[in-house]
Order: structure tokens, then C-alpha cells, then sequence
């Protein structure tokens, strides 16, 4: 290993396209690297290498870990809904960590002893995905918090009891399924993925489309459904314990911690313009 912290992201292989939004391989270097965790919408698993696994549930907030040194951890977020099979419903995890042994029992303990048989973290991402595809194959997820989550992306501001209404659903039947399948409220995930909508478009570099005159960070507040900067840095605050440009650095096109994060933002963005509740 080098002395040089590192984060690489990539798409999961094409199979879990439709429940898992990307991978990664991280490693810390000589030093123990300060890394804050962000609501996504989704649950995540991180596997340390010769350590436990454990699965991070939903988080409504930011979360501040500190990573030993010299620490190779290979992960994957899965998308809102899409969580691996899990004993216990997801709102009984939100904003806990638990040890994948305590979740997957027998499971838990042999894909640990494969993951140290791979030697590389290259492999061990390789094994971790195969896993995965096994357990969902066993595995069906509610077809209808999908639709939800797809119609609650930034890009088209739903109302959600108009939701309710287009699923068939009254208010509180939608309110308890996304609780168990996602682990918050159809409003919480709404303002989850209104500001993961923000970061993806600032980590592409995308130019505001100067509606209400506004332009810079300001303009792609506005894009993606803010009334203005304020309620964004407000949202901001409130998700991440940051000011929008303590969180990007200054910038409008990259992340202060200075890693890659395009493969995780690529799905998200191909949804926008889908118009997917009808007006």
C-alpha cells in the first residue's frame, strides 16, 4: 500500500445496476483519515479488509468516522429501497451501524473468510459482488416504493399525496411501506435526494440554466428545486453539519475531500428530465 489516502468508485457490474448505485475501494494511508458520511437515501456496507463487516442503515444526517491508518475498505451503497436482505425492517436501522455477522449469521462468516482468501482489493470487490448477486436473487423488492423513489428524484417536485394517489395508496399506507423498505418517510427521502440531486450536479460540472437570473451554485440550487441558496445552505447544514461551500470546497464542480464521485452521481442523473408522475 502507499502512503497516499485513495478512493476509487465505479458502477457495480451491470446485474445489480437496479439496486446497487456503486462500489468502491478505499485505502488510508500512513495516517488515520477523518471521513463524514452523508444521507443518501440508501443503506451501505463497508468491508474492511481482515476486519468485520458491517452495514451503515440509512442515515438522516451527517456521521463523522475516523479510519485507522493503512485501512482497506471495499463498500457498496445500494439505491433507496434496494437494501440487501435483511432480517428486520429498514427503520429499525436508521442511523446505526451493525455488524453484517449479527445480520447474515453463517453468510456473514464465510464471505469474510473469501474475502481474505482474494488477496487484492480488486478481487474482494469482485467477490463481494458475486455475493450480492446471489442474495437478490432469492430477494424481491416492492415494486411500488420503487416507483416511489424514481417519481421522488429532484428533478420533478412531486407532491406526496398526489404520489399516494398515482400508487393506489393512501398517504399513511405509502408513508408505512417506505419506512420499512427505505427506512424514512416519503418527505425525508424527497429532501435526501432533492440535495443528493444538487451534489450530482455539481460534481458534473453542470452549468445552471440561469432560471430567476441566478447562476453558479445559487443557479443549481434553484435547478434542482430549492426556492433559493438560503434554503439550500439551510438543507445543506441540516444533512451535512457543513455550509455548501465548506462542504465543496469552495467550488461548485468538486468535493472538498477531493474524491472521484462521478459513478455514483452517473444513475442519478440519468433520470433527470424523465417525467415519471403524469402532470
Amino acid at each position: 500500500m502507499t502512503g497516499m489516502e485513495s478512493y476509487v468508485e465505479r458502477p457495480p457490474v451491470r446485474e445489480l445496476a437496479g439496486v446497487v448505485r456503486t462500489v468502491w475501494i478505499q485505502r488510508t494511508g500512513a495516517a488515520a483519515y477523518v471521513q463524514r458520511h452523508l444521507p443518501t437515501g440508501g443503506v451501505e456496507i463497508h468491508f474492511p479488509i481482515g476486519g468485520q463487516p458491517q452495514l451503515v442503515g440509512p442515515l438522516t444526517g451527517p456521521v463523522v468516522e475516523v479510519i485507522p491508518a493503512h485501512t482497506t475498505i471495499v463498500g457498496a451503497r445500494f439505491l433507496p429501497g434496494a437494501a440487501p436482505p435483511l432480517p428486520t425492517v429498514l427503520d429499525d436501522l436508521v442511523d446505526q451501524r451493525v455488524g453484517l455477522a449479527d445480520l447474515w449469521r453463517r453468510s456473514a462468516d464465510r464471505l469474510v473468510e473469501t474475502m481474505a482468501l482474494a488477496g487484492e482489493p480488486e478481487r474482494a470487490l469482485v467477490v463481494l459482488q458475486a455475493h450480492l448477486l446471489q442474495e437478490f436473487r432469492a430477494t424481491e423488492m416492492d415494486p411500488l416504493v420503487g416507483e416511489a423513489v424514481r417519481a421522488l428524484m429532484p428533478w420533478q417536485p412531486v407532491n406526496i399525496d398526489s404520489l399516494a394517489n398515482y400508487l393506489a395508496l393512501s398517504a399513511s399506507q405509502l408513508r408505512r411501506r417506505c419506512l420499512h423498505a427505505v427506512g424514512v418517510s416519503p418527505k425525508v427521502l424527497q429532501r435526501t435526494l432533492r440535495f443528493q440531486g444538487f451534489l450530482a450536479l455539481a460534481q458534473a460540472g453542470a452549468a445552471a440554466s440561469g432560471r430567476l437570473g441566478a447562476d453558479g451554485m445559487a443557479g443549481l440550487a434553484v435547478d434542482v428545486g430549492y426556492a433559493d441558496q438560503a434554503h439550500l445552505s439551510r438543507e445543506c447544514l441540516r444533512l451535512t453539519g457543513l455550509t455548501p461551500r465548506q462542504l465543496l470546497g469552495g467550488s461548485v464542480d468538486r468535493c472538498a475531500c477531493g474524491h472521484e464521485h462521478s459513478a455514483s452521481y452517473e444513475p442519478f442523473l440519468a433520470t433527470r428530465g424523465a417525467l415519471l408522475i403524469p402532470a
